[in-house]
């Protein structure tokens, strides 16, 4: 792509908005966000125009006197902007389990129940906690797009939140990806970006081998508003048959996106942006003090020119949903201040088709520009996600070093940062509940294909897997968090399968545990070892719709229980005909009983899919959801449901098989 010169020469632009005094702002711009909570300590995680000073404060329930008590200045905090700091506060301790307690947060302008009293529910005078020894009650989904036209699923589980005691409210929040979509954003949401970067002051940065020198000049640029995909690098394509040995080197090369997502007009690019978007994701307060309309009011001016009119009817569209989205987040921001929430990021947090082959990483990764677009998703995911899943999995290398950024938001010093995230191989955790919860990161180590450059990688090396089942090894019960299905739906696996040999697995995203044999063999092997655990629980999102498997090993009397539990999205859905038509298929091709089943890597597992309770949807339910799981003290399912973004609640009762084992396991333990 050229650029014009005049868009060349821009160096520092000023700001868009007139300077505001720091003292208009509030002191809360996110959270208070609950993070990993357990018997050794509590984590919040918030975003503060200042410095945050006061105490943080722990209550029984019933009780007056706080039991424990911290100083706030303690804590880390980073200053990411002139009036942006954010807070991950890791609060040690001895903390009691299984009881009633509540918190405060007494902030320098006072507490903040008071300064946000939206965040309390009914009758509360603090913020309420359980921080509980067993995930009895699992919150979970994945997919949530603030643009996508219908409600957030996130509001109806802060609905039902509110009317349940605390011993009977989730254990936990567990988002399984694409908490935001960085490919994919909306033009009000991407001009309300701007205007929290000039607000708070967020670093402008210098790109490498990109159109533009700097950030601040793309978003002053003609391109800034639905033209990011005329700004993204393309890479020319190697090994054509008709090669420079063959002497046609006159010929033409053919260039393609680095970047395969089929919605990148508004495309985030500079770190600034990736933490604008959390913001605007998880807070009211920061919507409030933009005009997320003004676009529209200054006639569709973008940079020198006119937005072209059918961006113009999109922007509109699009403005409807985020308005609904926006009058949401106050019981957004409640719930997750209420239950301890858990993230792991998947494609859409960085990029759509985030390493899924290895040509595709050869081409970002060789790009100092797309480099750097994939560091600062990075970047920002650590500090607004990854950090606050386990605090201490991070050395002080990562404060040290993004304070040195931020400080002095240098080339070197961002480089530096980027560095140490790519190198880091530790984003998966464990959350030690009854049962135990590994969490997987399936997108930063993977099992490479050696064959082809265009075949999908396996979701984890075999590295990865096998340090998952040293931490299965001697667990009764356990629950894996798989933001992609690990027993997905037979017939788009066969058909992800056709386009990858056809050499087009980007076309379909290719990406599920049986695409890679190495991994996918692994893996099941590892299901299959006598000494992993009894009951399996997979928690799954990615797909945009929801369904629920009971799996067995075949020929086997003592065959572990495993259960595919996937709930998507949170505010997203499938293409409807479209998923209507795969599962007919499904259900015609890939019965129990089917042959067919003996052509796939799981033709040793036999798998019984549930049936929803709610008459109008298939097996597979195509609806925007949160999921909901209730686990027996055993380690299996008690009760499976989705609740819908309409307040819908639609459950998963267990098949007849499962009912006739459940039955004769009980008449056992009676006797």
């Amino acid at each position: 792509m050229t650029v014009s010169n005049q868009h060349q020469k821009k160096t520092q632009h000023s700001s868009s908005l007139p300077a505001q005094d720091e003292t208009e702002l509030p002191l809360v711009l996110a959270g208070p966000v609950l993070r990993r909570c357990d018997a050794q300590s509590v984590t919040v995680w918030m975003v503060t125009t200042s410095r945050l000073e006061g105490q943080f404060e722990l209550f029984h329930a019933k009780e007056e006197n706080a039991f424990f008590q911290a100083e706030l200045t303690a804590e880390q905090q980073i200053q990411v902007g002139r009036s942006a700091w954010i807070v991950m506060a890791q609060f040690q301790g001895e903390f009691p389990v299984d009881c009633e307690l509540a918190y405060e947060i007494q902030t320098q302008q006072g507490p903040v129940s008071t300064l946000i009293p939206e965040l309390l529910y009914p009758g509360e005078k603090r913020l309420s906690l359980m921080i509980k020894s067993r995930a009895d009650y699992i919150q979970h989904g994945s997919c949530r797009n603030p643009h996508f036209p219908g409600k957030d699923s996130l509001v109806a589980a802060d609905s039902k939140v509110a009317a349940l005691a605390v011993s009977e409210r989730p254990a936990l929040l567990m988002m399984s990806g694409d908490q935001i979509y960085a490919d994919h954003v909306a033009g009000p949401t991407l001009d309300a970006i701007s205007q929290v970067i000039d607000l708070l002051g967020l670093p402008d940065e210098h790109f490498s081998d990109a159109p533009y020198a700097s950030l601040s000049e793309l978003r002053h640029s003609d391109y800034q508003l639905y033209g990011r995909d005329q700004v993204l690098p393309v890479h020319e394509e190697t090994g054509h048959w008709l090669s420079d040995s063959r002497g046609f080197s006159w010929l033409p090369k053919r260039c393609r996106p680095v970047f395969s997502s089929t919605d990148c007009e508004n495309h985030l690019i500079g770190l600034s942006e990736f933490l604008a978007m959390y913001l605007l994701v998880w807070s009211p307060q920061v919507w409030r003090l933009v005009d997320h309309g003004r676009l529209a009011q200054e006639g569709f001016q973008c940079g020198t020119q006119v937005l072209a009119e059918k961006w113009q009817q999109l922007w509109h569209r699009e403005m409807t949903e985020i308005d609904g989205f926006i009058s949401g987040l106050n019981q957004v921001q409640r719930l997750m201040a209420h239950i301890p929430t858990y993230m792991i990021f998947d494609d859409h947090d960085v990029t759509d088709d985030w390493n899924l082959t290895v040509g595709w990483e050869q081409a970002v990764y060789q790009n100092a520009f797309s480099r750097r677009i994939i560091g600062n998703s990075l970047f920002g995911y650590w500090l607004c996600q990854g950090w606050g899943n386990d605090p201490s999995r991070f050395d002080e290398r990562f404060a040290a070093k993004a304070r040195a950024f931020f400080s002095q938001p240098s080339d070197e010093n961002h480089e530096a940062m980027i560095s140490l995230l790519y190198e880091f191989e530790h984003w998966h955790y464990e959350i030690a509940t009854q049962p135990k919860i590994l969490v997987l990161d399936t997108r930063t180590r993977r099992w490479r294909s050696e064959s082809k450059m265009n075949k999908p990688s396996g979701l984890m090396d075999w590295e990865a897997l096998t340090e998952m089942q040293q931490a299965l090894m001697h667990e009764s019960a356990v629950i894996i968090v798989s933001p992609a299905p690990i027993f997905g739906v037979k017939f788009i696996e066969a058909l992800q399968r056709i386009m990858t040999w056809l050499g087009k697995p980007l076309m379909v995203d290719a990406e599920n545990w049986m695409a890679h044999p190495g991994a996918a063999n692994t893996l099941l092997s590892i299901f299959t070892h006598t000494k992993t655990p009894t009951n399996f629980v997979i928690l799954s999102g990615d797909v945009h719709y929801s369904f629920a498997y009971d799996i067995k090993l075949r020929f086997r009397r003592n065959s572990p229980h495993i259960y595919q539990v996937t709930a998507s999205g949170i505010k997203n859905t499938f293409p409807e005909r479209l998923l209507r038509f795969c599962e007919r298929m499904d259900r015609l091709l890939y019965t129990p009983s089917s042959p067919l089943n003996w052509l796939t890597k799981r033709k040793r597992m036999k798998i019984e899919k549930r049936d929803p309770d709610t008459p109008g949807h298939g097996r597979l339910v195509n609806t925007s959801c949160i999921g909901e799981l209730w686990i027996h003290e055993s380690g299996r399912p008690e009760r499976i449901a989705i609740l819908t973004a309409e307040g819908e609640t639609i459950g998963f009762p267990p098949t007849r098989q499962e009912s006739k084992r459940l039955a004769k396991t009980e008449k056992k333990l009676n006797s």
